[in-house]
């Protein structure tokens, strides 16, 4: 029998490549890196991911701080402690301990204006939205005690490192012009009395109940009645709402 010289054995063709195709193409659809194509790294996610949360754990830990210490008493390196990051990280994310402090304002302002915010006033009729307003700016503060402790440690301030922030003041003017248009409806529909200036009724809402608020454990000791009870807040609530609505009121 004779054996076929393996130099003269014909080899398999090879398979055709799709048109277009090179040598070491993934298969359609994927990546270099076999991932869907388009897809990004997982990695760079990760690490997004990682750095939001740690920016977040800072702004938690510096609010607490500044809250309880004011700017000049705050320390940064308890912060990072409390946040469990690099103290170097701080400054890589925020740049100053001054900076800082304006990004928990700033924070505080956008938790508080996406509250507001989910209240829905314009699905309200007029007087019902105010008083929704009214309700909020009462409830707010009682439940997050930090934001009056953080608006008299800027207060003593002068205001001076809110006018560093351009995004408070856009949701503050956002917010006022809300309103205007929800006085506006009113004083259309017979609602509500005409001439009621948005900016100034705001003031009212916000002033009587952070009055309250801030002055809660004086006034207590100087009258002899601890206003911070629950009964006494549900007095005071009530109050509140029936002052601005007997002011709103068409005659």
């Amino acid at each position: 029998m004779t054996v076929p010289d393996p130099a003269t054995r014909r080899k398999p063709a090879p398979r055709a490549k799709p048109s277009g195709a090179q040598s070491g193409d993934a298969p359609a659809g994927t990546g270099k890196d076999g991932r869907p194509a388009g897809a990004k790294p997982a990695v760079r996610e990760v690490v997004t991911r990682d750095a939001d949360k740690t920016r977040m754990r800072i702004l938690e830990a510096a609010q607490a701080e500044f809250a309880r210490k004011g700017l000049a008493g705050a320390r940064v390196d308890l912060v990072a402690e409390e946040a469990g990051a690099n103290k170097r990280m701080i400054y890589y994310y925020f740049g100053s301990k001054e900076d800082l402090y304006v990004a928990v304002l700033e924070r505080v302002y956008t938790d508080m204006r996406v509250a507001e915010a989910e209240l829905e006033l314009e699905d309200l009729p007029p007087v019902a939205a105010i008083t929704r307003l009214v309700e909020f700016k009462f409830d707010y503060p009682a439940a997050h005690p930090h934001l009056i402790t953080l608006l008299n440690g800027e207060n003593m301030l002068g205001g001076e490192y809110l006018r560093r922030s351009t995004r408070l003041r856009e949701m503050q003017i956002s917010l006022i012009e809300r309103l205007k248009a929800i006085l506006a409806q009113g004083a259309q529909d017979g609602s509500v009395r005409s001439g009621i200036d948005p900016l100034h009724l705001y003031m009212t809402i916000s002033a009587i109940s952070y009055f309250y608020f801030s002055n809660t454990p004086t006034l207590s000791t100087a009258f002899g009645r601890d206003l911070a009870t629950p009964e006494e807040r549900a007095i005071r609530r009530r109050h509140v709402v029936e002052v601005v609505t007997r002011f709103i009121a068409a005659a």
